[in-house]
């Protein structure tokens, strides 16, 4: 059966029952239990394009409600990162106030028990990275997911999407796995296709991020929603519309590969628009990120491992959270964030409470 990607497009007004309608037509012979929503948080700040926006999840959450799952059900997760705090990000982007509105219960994976998990697939790199074993947190197994996205570049794979966030159901050291980053989401992609009966992909491209993502970004208005149950086809026609060819992707050529989804934009059926976008966008590095692949790509696994995976590991977070929140946020982001609020999108997150 040919992939399908919807593609549709958007307004402030349209947003919320954009995504509540697409949630209603993936899930209307899903049966009533637990779903799990992968949130997508880039960074405990608010920036562009960087995290799920509210009216994203808003939209989930209303879909489900009418087609009559129960609050208790509507299981929203995410975790923390060795950089970013997952309760304040809840609370900077709305996500808890949407969620209050609804009787909903966030499930912060911080709080969450993991268990180690054996795939049944064999693993590119997943196994290598960690050698004591997979752990994921038992809260999502064997339930349906959704996972929310938003349509933006990447320092390391280019472009980010529903393949890549579902890196955030792994523990905090998953940042051990940048050196085979391309290899080790797509074994996660293979995981995934065992542990959830039902996936949707759905991408919110409000806005396009583009350069140095999945933080220090500059934005475009793209007034775009996306979905798909092949996260690859959906990745990839996201990639297209920002302005890549996802047939030369590392990431998207694997999973192609192991016939997991399909990155030929030709054999992706698209339904919604008519013409798709191409915004012929970039994407770019920073000092730091130029600095992690330094590390990651060029120098010795030795050196990566005393810095990154011994006592003196800290030194890199602390790095990290001075260039991106106290030099860049600062420096650049906020000039860039008031153009955001300025524009129809930003009143839309106002009213929402930012």
């Amino acid at each position: 059966m040919k992939s399908k990607v919807v593609v549709k497009e958007i307004t402030p007004e349209t947003v919320v029952d954009t995504n509540a309608e697409i949630v209603k037509k993936y899930f209307a012979s899903v049966k009533h239990q637990p779903v799990i929503i992968k949130l997508n948080l880039s960074w405990s700040k608010f920036y562009p394009a960087c995290s799920s926006p509210p009216w994203q999840l808003e939209g989930v959450i209303k879909g489900l409600l009418d087609l009559g799952f129960s609050a208790k059900d509507i299981i929203p997760v995410e975790n923390k990162t060795v950089v970013t705090d997952v309760y304040k990000g809840a609370q900077v982007h709305c996500w808890e106030k949407v969620c209050k509105k609804y009787g909903v219960k966030i499930h912060y994976l911080t709080d969450q028990k993991y268990t180690r998990y054996t795939p049944k697939a064999k693993m590119v790199a997943l196994d290598k990275v960690f050698p004591d074993g997979v752990f994921l947190p038992e809260i999502i197994f064997g339930r349906p997911l959704i996972s929310l996205c938003t349509l933006k570049t990447h320092v390391f794979t280019k472009t980010t999407g529903s393949i890549k966030n579902y890196f955030g159901m792994l523990n905090t050291k998953r940042h051990w796995a940048h050196r085979f980053i391309d290899e080790v989401i797509i074994d996660l992609l293979s995981i995934q296709k065992e542990l959830h009966p039902n996936i949707l992909g759905l991408m919110d491209g409000s806005v396009v991020g583009f350069g140095s993502g999945p933080r220090a970004m500059e934005w475009k208005q793209a007034g775009l929603v996306l979905a798909s149950s092949d996260e690859v086809a959906l990745d990839s026609i996201a990639s297209k519309i920002i302005g890549f060819n996802p047939k030369e992707m590392k990431y998207l050529k694997l999973g192609k590969k192991l016939r997991l989804g399909e990155n030929d934009p030709e054999k992706i059926s698209i339904e919604g628009v008519r013409v798709l976008p191409n915004f012929n966008l970039s994407q770019k590095d920073t000092f730091a990120s130029r600095g992690q692949k330094l590390i990651y790509k060029k120098l010795p696994w030795w050196f990566e491992k005393l810095i990154l995976h011994t006592f003196i590991t800290p030194w890199s977070y602390l790095a990290s959270r001075i260039y991106h929140d106290v030099y860049w946020y600062n420096f650049v982001g906020k000039r860039r964030i008031k153009s955001y609020l300025d524009s129809n999108w930003g009143k839309l997150l106002s009213r929402y409470g930012f």
